[in-house]
């Protein structure tokens, strides 16, 4: 039996569909070497028994319009926070399990609701930083007087996406830095009254500063890929990400520089990673529904501790090509195998 692949995704504000292509392309071709094919689809190409989509040709390199029956499998690459919230209230992922469809994944995470659910784990507690929410002043105050220097952060957000440090000099003024901007604040009050709607709308985290582990004098963080493999969870790859211009993210797009993982890598440390991979991906799918893959960023504090900062459920491109191919290979198995009806 040929497989048929669902891929959700959604469409831009200028009507064109939006997601990630390049992944799109290359799952078809993987597919197609396979026996089973995939096409990718938004809401509003799905009817009662039959769903609109596009199916990628790699013969004629371009994609054809086609109507397909519901797929054995559907695979969320909404890369839109809004429109998944759409496709909740549409009802269609309550279709789907009316149907005995398996998706992946159920949807954006938290940054809150992250912590809330790890602080409480046995063993993903001792990797996270304080964390509350930011919205309530004196609490806020009383977090900074704690830490002196704290990030802000957006709870739903990706990629680095407007991110704040604030540090408390000792003259207690307070310097906001973000990736592209800088502010001083002569009070907290100040502060305060400039960024208080913006940190009630946006449910901004206050989260204490690690002091980073330097290479070359610069801090850097591992990203890790991770994939779901016959009731358990598999490290992908590592990849390093190491800050230049600012200290802020070590995100690529806003100047982060790769570094290859060799550099850092020991078997103590990747026995570490595999079994907090493994712990996430289960606290992760028994709290949330199935998690098919995610990513980490997962730093090295001075001292040595490892501390979880980020953990995406649709994870970006990764800028080596060896862990992009891994992961290709690691999704399409999982498709297989989620949808191989002797299992």
């Amino acid at each position: 039996m040929q497989p048929v692949i669902g891929i959700l995704t959604a469409k831009k504000k200028n009507g064109t569909i939006g997601g990630n292509s390049s992944l799109f392309i290359e799952l078809q071709k993987k597919l197609i070497s396979l026996n089973g094919i995939s096409f990718i689809f938004t809401l509003d190409g799905v009817h009662d028994e039959s769903i609109d989509g596009f199916t990628f040709n790699p013969e004629k390199n371009e994609w054809e319009r086609i109507n397909f029956p519901y797929p054995d499998l559907v695979y969320n690459r909404i890369p839109f926070r809004k429109s998944e919230e759409e496709i909740k209230n549409s009802g269609f992922f309550s279709h789907l399990k009316d149907k005995n469809i398996p998706f992946f994944n159920p949807a954006f995470i938290d940054k809150y609701e992250l912590y809330q659910l790890f602080k409480d784990h046995p063993i993903l507690h001792s990797y996270l930083p304080a964390t509350i929410p930011a919205f309530e002043k004196q609490k806020l105050w009383t977090f900074l007087l704690q830490f002196q220097t704290i990030y802000l952060k957006p709870a739903q957000s990706a990629r680095g996406n407007g991110i704040f440090r604030l540090e408390l000099d000792t003259q207690k003024r307070l310097i906001l830095k973000g990736i592209s901007r800088s502010n001083e604040y002569i009070t907290f009050d100040h502060f305060w009254n400039e960024w208080e709607n913006i940190l009630k709308e946006k449910n901004y985290l206050a989260q204490e500063e690690i002091l980073s582990k330097k290479y070359d004098g610069k801090r850097f963080d591992l990203r890790i890929l991770a994939h779901a493999e016959n009731d358990n969870y598999i490290v992908t790859g590592v990849g390093i990400r190491q800050s230049q211009k600012q200290e802020i993210t070590t995100h690529i797009p806003s100047g982060g520089k790769l570094l290859p993982y060799n550099l850092f890598q020991t078997k103590e440390q990747d026995l570490l990673i595999e079994n907090v991979v493994k712990q996430i991906g289960i606290a992760l799918s028994q709290k949330f529904g199935f998690f098919g893959e995610f990513s980490i960023d997962f730093g090295i504090s001075e001292t040595g501790h490892y501390y979880i900062y980020e953990v995406n459920s649709k994870p970006m491109s990764f800028d080596e090509k060896e862990i992009e191919a891994k992961k290709i290979d690691h999704l399409c198995q999982l498709f297989l195998q989620l949808t191989d009806p002797n299992n």
